[in-house]
């Protein structure tokens, strides 16, 4: 494969979006501070993604990834440069699939914000349409996906005293916390009447069960937050995005991976989450059965965790949707994402409906 071709399948920087601008000469002279950053600096966004701003920072030869939260974000312990900094501090020498952090600002004088900067890790992003010239045979994808839940077995099962990682999170209680504030969130970035997500919302309340295992959870695990290799299609060389991971329950992230995990029969809203709707991807009862025969997690209350990831991800998008009506952000992405949420809400009651997670 030429150089052109491997660049070809990377995710690609973009023009800023209007509105999301960065004084670069600003960051240039913050970064001359830091031996990494001594030739100067460009930038370019990444346009993907919903939360955090992400942008592209070059400096000579080198790349690196720069986060910062979205325009007009106000969500209480949501969008923590600084949180999500340490974390990769304390994880990237146990955990071989974080990036490097390399520095954190919290002075907003230099970009409008605090922000962070870590290693850039090159290679391919699946996101909600296949990238071109990569071949998608379902042998690829059955690989892709065998390999995807493998790694959150991994990250499930590390040694939580291997760098002290108990101190990133406070595990009792965590899924009646998680409930309680996802509840909440809801409530207040609320713009239409959806009874699926108010019905959700208090069945959630009322049926939360006993957590029997703790570990290490990144709570957005998903196709677009993996770094595939250019080299070997299907090998998994890094995980992005752990502004929400913590110490807790690990099914609340198995939940979230598998509300994420969009079958081919689902809404159409939702595939713009992940393409493991694809054909050779395994599906959500072989997602959870593979992960409870790798982990020997007890997983028998899994139907609880998919409907509270089905309600969240919904929240989501709602937080997403609301900042877009009051004209907070400009992204026209966000514009439908009203149906997104409605489509959650669904697929949250099917299961409380069926007993079921997948084949409905």
């Amino acid at each position: 494969m030429s150089l052109r071709e491997r660049n070809m399948l990377m995710d690609r920087s973009v023009m800023v979006r209007p509105g999301e601008n960065i004084d670069f000469n600003k960051l240039g002279e913050y970064l001359k501070e830091w031996p990494e950053f001594e030739e100067g600096v460009s930038i370019e966004q990444f346009p993907s993604g919903f939360s955090n701003l992400t942008y592209l920072v070059k400096c000579g030869q080198q790349e690196f990834v720069l986060r910062r939260p979205p325009i007009g974000a106000e969500v209480k312990g949501g969008h923590d440069m600084k949180r999500e900094y340490d974390l990769l501090t304390k994880i990237n020498p146990v955990c071989p699939y974080s990036p490097r952090p390399i520095l954190h600002c919290d002075d907003k004088e230099v970009i409008g914000d605090e922000f962070f900067i870590m290693e850039r890790v090159r290679g391919i992003i699946l996101r909600n349409a296949p990238p071109k010239n990569m071949p998608m045979t379902g042998d690829l994808m059955q690989k892709i996906s065998q390999n995807s839940v493998d790694i959150l077995c991994d990250l499930h099962q590390l040694d939580l005293d291997k760098n002290n990682l108990w101190e990133l999170g406070k595990p009792e209680g965590y899924v009646q916390r998680q409930v309680d504030g996802w509840t909440e969130r809801y409530k207040k970035s609320k713009t239409d009447q959806l009874p699926g997500m108010e019905e959700l919302g208090v069945w959630l309340g009322q049926n939360i069960p006993e957590s029997k295992t703790v570990a290490l959870i990144h709570n957005d695990y998903k196709y677009d937050n993996l770094v595939l290799s250019l080299d070997n299609y299907s090998d998994v060389l890094a995980v992005l995005d752990w502004e929400m991971a913590t110490i807790g329950d690990p099914l609340m992230d198995l939940g979230t991976a598998l509300a994420y995990w969009v079958e081919l029969l689902d809404p159409p809203a939702l595939k713009a989450f992940n393409l493991t709707w694809m054909p050779g991807n395994l599906n959500r009862n072989e997602v959870l059965n593979k992960y409870t025969e790798k982990t020997g997690i007890d997983t028998s209350d899994i139907n609880f965790y998919y409907v509270f990831a089905s309600f969240k991800l919904g929240v989501i998008c709602q937080q997403i949707y609301a900042r877009y009506k009051k004209g907070l952000t400009k992204d026209p992405r966000f514009a439908g994402l009203i149906g997104v949420v409605n489509a959650c809400a669904q697929q949250g009651q099917k299961a409380l409906n069926t007993g079921k997670i997948s084949n409905y």
